[in-house]
């Protein structure tokens, strides 16, 4: 039932922010889309609660549990980047809008965007560990909770193993090509030597 409905819960988040965004931007209607962008919490927070309740029911703490963990974490770190980043690319294509500028590619301004999305995968790794935690307190049976402990390993090795990579971006940072010259055919050049 908990996989079940963190399926539900991924199909509900993005059915919720196409309906906001097209409220938005397609009917004309700000707020109303705004609204329903801000209804998407709310999944997490059904998720959260039916947990517990699986919880509280005597079912044993699983790989369920941690997945769920994981996936309010993601949500809390990356959430409200994902959906600023679609509300631009939408505002652009169905409200007329300017492009969003785009993470930028080479050099410490690129290092300091994949280190700002690294800090979102540690929020995201501190909210999980802090739900596990919760969970395996409420259990309070070492002997059950076995599986809750690997998932809190597996969210911070996901965050360490995130954090390698962004740091490679600080480490080698990515060159901007370089400007090069026009080139010049001979006629063109012989013609701008006569005028000096």
């Amino acid at each position: 039932m908990i996989v079940t409905l963190i399926i539900v819960c991924e199909i509900g988040f993005w059915v919720l922010l196409a309906a906001g965004l097209a409220t938005r931007y397609l009917l004309r209607m700000p707020r109303t889309g705004m609204a329903l962008l801000l209804c998407e919490p709310l999944l997490e927070v059904v998720l959260l609660i039916v947990t517990a309740l699986d919880l509280e029911n005597g079912a044993d703490p699983s790989w369920k549990h941690g997945l769920a963990a994981l996936y309010i974490g993601y949500t809390v770190g990356h959430g409200h980047r994902t959906v600023k980043w679609l509300d631009g690319h939408a505002a652009h294509r169905l409200g007329g809008a300017p492009k969003p500028a785009g993470p930028p590619r080479h050099g410490m301004a690129r290092a300091r965007h994949e280190g700002r999305v690294w800090l979102g995968t540690l929020l995201a790794a501190a909210v999980a560990t802090g739900l596990l935690q919760l969970a395996m307190w409420y259990v309070d049976d070492p002997s059950r909770t076995g599986s809750l402990e690997a998932w809190q390993y597996t969210a911070w090795r996901a965050a360490g193993i995130h954090g390698l990579v962004a740091l490679t971006y600080l480490i080698w940072p990515k060159k901007a090509p370089a400007e090069t010259a026009p080139v010049t055919s001979g006629r063109e050049a012989r013609k701008e030597g006569v005028g000096r």
